[in-house]
C-alpha cells in the first residue's frame, strides 16, 4: 500500500495537469521507474503521463536523453548538471509539457565521502523554458526510504513548475 503523503502528492499533481492540459515524463535513475510507476497508481493519469525514461546506467543516459559522456565523466551520474541534462533531454526526446529526472546514490553502497549513500539531484524542466534543481541528503536512511523521499520530491517539484505553467489546448499541441 502506498504511502498517503504520496498518494496525496499524486493526486495533486494529477489534479493541475489536467487543469492545464500538462503532459509529464520521467528520467529516472536510482528511482528506475518509480516515480512514473507511483504516478500510475492514481486512476487517470494516462491523461498526463506520457512516458518515464529508465536510465540507470551512464550508457542509457547518453543514449536515451542525449547527455554527454563528457559531462558524466567531469561530474558523474549523481550531480546537479547531469540531472539538468536529463530533465532536459526527455524534453528533446518527447513531446511533453514537464521532465522531471531522479539521479542519487540509494544505498546500501555506492556512497562515497563526497557522494554519500541518500545524495540524490532532482531536475525539473518545462517546454517554456524553466529549470529547477534541488539537491537532497536523505541520509543513510534505507535504500526503500529514500526511494520513497524520492518520489514525493519529485511529486512536488513537479506540482511547483505546474503551477507556473500557462495552460494549454486540450489537444495539448505543442
Amino acid at each position: 500500500m502506498l504511502d498517503e503523503d504520496i498518494v496525496k502528492a499524486a493526486r495533486d499533481l494529477l489534479d493541475i495537469c489536467k487543469r492545464k492540459n500538462l503532459l509529464v515524463a520521467t528520467a529516472e535513475s536510482c528511482t528506475a521507474g518509480l516515480v512514473a510507476g507511483t504516478l500510475t497508481e492514481v486512476p487517470g493519469t494516462s491523461s498526463i503521463l506520457d512516458r518515464g525514461f529508465i536510465t540507470y546506467s551512464n550508457e542509457a543516459k547518453n543514449e536515451m536523453l542525449g547527455v554527454s559522456r563528457d559531462l558524466l565523466a567531469r561530474h558523474g551520474a549523481v550531480s546537479r548538471e547531469v540531472a539538468e541534462a536529463m530533465a532536459s533531454g526527455v524534453l528533446g526526446h518527447s513531446r511533453v509539457h514537464l521532465a522531471v529526472s531522479v539521479t542519487g546514490i540509494a544505498g546500501p553502497d555506492g556512497g562515497t565521502p563526497t557522494k554519500p549513500v541518500g545524495l540524490v539531484h532532482f531536475a525539473v524542466a518545462s517546454r517554456s523554458g524553466k529549470l529547477t534543481h534541488a539537491e537532497k541528503r536523505f541520509g543513510d536512511i534505507g535504500r526503500a526510504e529514500v526511494r520513497k523521499h524520492s518520489v514525493l520530491q519529485a511529486f512536488r517539484m513537479l506540482h511547483e513548475m505546474a503551477e507556473g505553467e500557462e495552460a494549454y489546448p486540450p489537444h495539448r499541441a505543442i
